[in-house]
């Protein structure tokens, strides 16, 4: 019991911003840097429409901070953006649903064709999942990257693990262990930790079955297997890590926009003995994060007519400098301008064009 209420003391000074050896709270990361390449916005002029968009908690706060932005250059585009998960939204997006809060400040209401007209992902969509679209409309999705991340580990501010690799991560949160522990990881100690922190249990947080990031981590670092059923599923990514933030015994997986005074990111290794490896931009980019991915938006774009201009307009303005710094500073990575380049491409060239990611592309 002594050795609980030492860590939850050292919690309560954590919440003061400061740790138990009395240095203050690392300042946060520096923010990304938009690519020199990607040319600025320039409107074509004005267009009209409205266009919900659904899906990734994740990307909620970042699709908000460009939907209002892009208000400044089109003036006559309401962008309605709903989060609720990537893997709850498919199905809006499938079946044309929407109830959406308006990209112009208004109060939750009703767009005229309720339609969602762009699926926000922080997975990509399965081979099985993209057959369903073209069983639907008979063309294939397309796929525009808008942004790099990286799933974060977070534990709190007080915890002195100084990193974990995928094998122990999957034996924290998997059931099956297919990376090949030898035994469940349920302590502190296990993980690492000596004197008071050894034989204190691990305290689980993750996503609820809602939740695109919840998929990506169960296929990258599970291999497929299933979650334990001690993890506390949380909903939505705030709740996650306010959770942890009061809870000095506790880890759990976001994305890298959500950053708190009160917990920290660990490094993670590919496998036992590699260097540990912080989530960035540069991390995320050279591949050398174990858990970096790219931010989706889909779109219904008939190959005869195209897509509609509003919501053509709105990914051009997304895939712009000032869309990507909009990107940098909602806490995601910007992409590379040869990112930017093929999605630009996907979105003005004929209609037989495909999308294309960075990572079809290596």
């Amino acid at each position: 019991m002594t050795h609980i209420v030492r860590i939850f003391t050292v919690g309560l000074l954590a919440l003061t911003g400061l740790v138990a050896t009395g240095r203050a709270a690392d300042p946060p990361a520096p923010r990304p840097v938009v690519d020199e390449a990607i040319p600025a916005y320039a409107a074509k002029g004005s267009v009209t429409g409205a266009v919900a968009i659904a899906g990734s908690d994740t990307m909620q706060p970042i699709v908000a901070k460009l939907a209002s932005a892009f208000r400044q250059w089109q003036p006559n585009v309401k962008v309605a953006v709903q989060g609720g998960g990537s893997d709850a939204a498919l199905g809006a997006f499938l079946q044309g649903l929407a109830g959406s809060r308006r990209g112009d400040g208004n109060v939750r209401g009703h767009l005229s064709s309720n339609d969602v007209a762009l699926l926000a992902s922080s997975r990509p969509l399965s081979e099985g999942e993209r057959k369903d679209f073209r069983s639907r409309y008979g063309f294939e999705v397309t796929e525009i990257p808008i942004a790099m991340d990286a799933i974060a580990l977070y534990v709190h501010r007080s915890n002195p693990i100084e990193g974990v690799t995928l094998e122990q991560l999957d034996a924290m949160f998997g059931r099956d262990r297919k990376r090949g522990a030898g035994r469940d990881i349920v302590t502190w100690g296990q993980a690492g930790l000596k004197n008071e922190w050894e034989e204190q249990p691990l305290h689980l947080v993750g996503q609820d079955l809602r939740s695109g990031t919840r998929t990506f981590f169960k296929q990258t670092v599970l291999r497929d297997g299933e979650f334990k059923g001690t993890i506390k599923e949380e909903i939505g990514y705030a709740t996650e890590i306010l959770t942890i933030s009061r809870d000095p015994l506790a880890i759990g997986y976001a994305g890298i926009g959500f950053q708190s005074t009160y917990v920290r990111t660990l490094p993670i290794a590919g496998r036992a003995g590699a260097p540990f490896v912080m989530p960035s931009a540069e991390s995320s980019a050279d591949g050398t994060y174990p858990l970096n991915r790219q931010l989706y938006l889909y779109a219904k774009r008939d190959p005869r007519t195209g897509l509609e201009p509003a919501i053509r307009e709105f990914l051009i303005f997304i895939n712009s400098r000032e869309g990507q710094a909009l990107v940098a500073r909602a806490g995601a990575y910007p992409l590379p301008a040869s990112q930017v380049q093929k999605n630009i491409h996907v979105l003005t060239g004929g209609p037989q064009a495909a999308s294309l990611t960075t990572r079809e592309a290596s």
